[in-house]
């Protein structure tokens, strides 16, 4: 059973149901969670990605947050605004695509070993859709990496997003990739940037892992 049934089609509405390509017309040349955010992301990279791999960037923009230590075979964006993906020093190659219209990837099978979704999860109308398609076109074992913080575009962003705290969001995020049914070793996961004492430096820094079946 599609598990994102059991939530009301209401849960995936926005406030803002004008065509994304719309919202998404003019570049934003900006990043959306503080450097201490951006560095865990780097981090989980330099942790699941393969070094000489390749990388698909979902959602993509201007930058890509990987890791600039680390050489990558191919590393391809997929994304709603050209110009911010011709921006991106890292990709090999881009696609524009709106994903809440068209969830299908233009993508063969198994010819990703890992995939990127940076703070945009919560935009995704059909998620399920979406990441189940992705196992598709990730290699057996090939890591996903979704990460997310507590900063959005309110307005685009599903309404069972606001419902929820961060430790939901957590929750939520599994339960899609458990829903997709083609995800195993789904882990969550804080990362938020913390003092020694233990108190947030800035933007927390959640994310889900798992890995594409075979």
């Amino acid at each position: 059973m599609d598990r994102q049934a059991e939530l009301p089609a209401a849960a995936f509405r926005r406030t803002d149901e004008t065509p994304d390509e719309q919202f998404y017309r003019q570049p934003r040349f900006v990043t959306h969670i503080d450097e201490g955010a951006i560095a865990a992301v780097t981090g989980l990279y330099r942790e699941y990605f393969p070094a000489g791999g390749r990388i698909l960037d979902l959602m993509s923009s201007w930058i890509s947050h990987l890791p600039p230590e680390v050489e990558y075979g191919e590393v391809a964006g997929l994304g709603l605004n050209r110009a911010e993906l011709e921006r991106n020093p890292r990709l090999t190659s881009l696609e524009v695509q709106n994903l809440n219209a068209t969830p299908h990837l233009p993508f063969t099978d198994h010819s990703y070993d890992a995939a990127g979704i940076t703070v945009s999860i919560d935009y995704l109308t059909d998620p399920v859709a979406v990441l189940r398609d992705l196992g598709r076109v990730l290699v057996p074992g090939g890591p996903v990496v979704i990460s997310f913080s507590n900063r959005c575009f309110p307005t685009k962003a599903v309404a069972v997003w606001h419902t929820l705290d961060d430790a939901g969001h957590l929750q939520l995020v599994q339960h899609y990739l458990e829903a997709a049914g083609n995800w195993t070793d789904i882990v969550a996961l804080d990362r938020s940037p913390r003092s020694a004492r233990g108190s947030l430096t800035g933007d927390p820094l959640y994310a889900v892992v798992g890995r594409a079946k075979g």
